[in-house]
């Protein structure tokens, strides 16, 4: 994977040092997570908020060197968030404002702030599955400010999933180009969350900073539809 990703970085002349790789384990037991952790893959991302609280007071039970770093990227209810904060150091699927409020509240107890990306959903269909989630691009502004409004979140950037059907390098572009926008808004909100297994090499091109790998880590899982978790 390290050799897809420096190949990526070639190609599109950026330093592999610019890309951060979340092995995103959902599905997976722990003790396989461990091992990716033990390769030195320290950025660890999950879906379920009860599998990912699980897997991760488990593999932190082994005390493992070094320590994991974990991402939460999935749909999330309000009624999740506390479990999600008491693990996550960073939630990738903010996408509305009643989320900003459930998370912020969650975090209180925390000694750090609680790092978040908003979500945006790029598929131009009308009637998009509402189970990929994602904030209108067009609320991103009021959104941003939602954010920007609490006490225990920082504002950290945005992420996508490229919708079905269309280019992926061509959704990613857009993602950047909003980017541009938030920073303009918060100056300090630079990740760019974007690009998975199939799809990694478009994301790097276009700008992305994060990339979510699971199956090319861990191999092909029959799994569920995903829903808010």
């Amino acid at each position: 994977m390290r050799a897809r990703i420096a190949a990526a970085c070639a190609e599109a002349d950026r330093d592999p040092a610019e890309i951060t790789l979340i092995a995103v384990g959902k599905g997976i037991a722990a003790g396989r997570v461990a091992e990716i952790l033990a390769l030195g893959v320290t950025e660890l991302g999950e879906n379920k908020a009860q599998e990912a609280a699980t897997k991760a007071a488990d593999i932190a039970s082994l005390q493992p060197e070094p320590a994991a770093r974990w991402h939460f990227i999935g749909q999330l209810q309000r009624n999740k968030a506390r479990i999600v904060t008491g693990f996550a150091s960073m939630v990738h699927s903010v996408d509305r404002p009643a989320l900003v409020v459930a998370l912020d509240r969650a975090a209180a107890p925390r000694r750090q702030p609680l790092e978040v990306l908003l979500q945006l959903d790029l598929d131009p269909n009308p009637n998009p599955d509402p189970t990929r989630g994602g904030a209108d691009p067009q609320d991103l502004a009021a959104l941003a400010d939602a954010v920007l409004g609490v006490e225990h979140l920082t504002l950290r950037g945005l992420m996508t999933v490229a919708p079905p059907g269309v280019d992926a390098r061509r959704a990613f572009d857009r993602l950047v180009g909003y980017s541009q926008v938030l920073q303009a808004i918060q100056p300090s909100a630079t990740v760019i969350s974007a690009g998975m297994s199939g799809d990694l090499e478009a994301a790097i091109s276009a700008g992305a900073t994060h990339v979510r790998v699971g199956t090319a880590l861990f191999g092909a899982r029959k799994l569920a539809s995903e829903h808010r978790s």
